[in-house]
């Protein structure tokens, strides 16, 4: 058998796995640890070094798994996504519109998804990020270097799942109730329901009496600001 002829019967592991996937449960053994200091009440910015962690975890997942068919068309595997696809449909939007031409009554999706990876349904709580976590922990030290490619395609699924809750987490919450400045700070003497800051500044302004001088507004970039002038130009000026 000539050295050059390509090796039968044998499994060759992908190069990078095994270096992959040791980095892979040293990250996620981290993301266990800073979860644990959560709490229901936790502020989103603690939310943060967390989504961070699982999204680097789930780039790396996403490497180990075979490369992943956005449509899972075998026609248009990378082609454009339904936003819409039907319960039991797939996911080409090319296909999909040939379908819909011969058949007009079209049910409402199962499960979004962006670019191929589910994105799981609200709501986003700490119970449901824990859920994930633990489920991406027992699939991630259940797989070897020689497990097949779709078990690998679960555990990246499963990590960007809990990397949506995560990231959802550590957006800012609105609790001033103000939906013109969601992520404002509350005035602790104004009354319920009504705590923007800002907005209670804005009227307090508004609300002084005359000859108290007041904050000039914001000038937006490209515009210019118009003062009236309290005495008249001096001619010759």
């Amino acid at each position: 058998m000539s050295s050059m002829e390509p090796r039968r019967g044998g499994y060759s592991v992908p190069a990078g796995r095994p270096y992959a996937l040791s980095e892979l449960r040293g990250k996620l053994g981290s993301v266990g640890d800073q979860i644990g200091d959560l709490y229901n009440g936790s502020h989103p910015l603690e939310y943060e070094p967390i989504a961070d962690t699982l999204y680097v975890a789930f780039k790396t997942a996403a490497d180990l798994a075979p490369v992943k068919s956005y449509t899972g068309c075998e026609l248009h595997p990378n082609g454009a996504i339904d936003p819409e696809a039907p319960t039991g449909w797939g996911r080409c939007l090319l296909c999909n519109d040939r379908r819909r031409r011969g058949e007009r009554s079209v049910p409402a999706p199962a499960e979004q998804r962006r670019l191929g990876y589910p994105v799981p349904d609200p709501p986003y709580t700490l119970d449901v990020l824990k859920g994930y976590v633990r489920r991406v922990n027992d699939r991630a030290f259940a797989v070897t270097v020689s497990s097949p490619g779709e078990e690998f395609v679960e555990l990246a699924d499963t990590l960007h799942r809990a990397f949506i809750v995560a990231r959802e987490l550590s957006r800012p919450r609105n609790a001033s109730g103000c939906s013109e400045h969601p992520g404002s700070p509350i005035d602790p003497t104004a009354p319920p329901g009504d705590g923007c800051l800002f907005c209670v500044g804005r009227r307090r302004q508004q609300q002084r009496p005359p000859g108290i001088p007041r904050m000039l507004p914001q000038v937006r970039r490209g515009e210019r600001r118009t003062i009236q002038r309290r005495f008249e130009r001096p001619p010759g000026l």
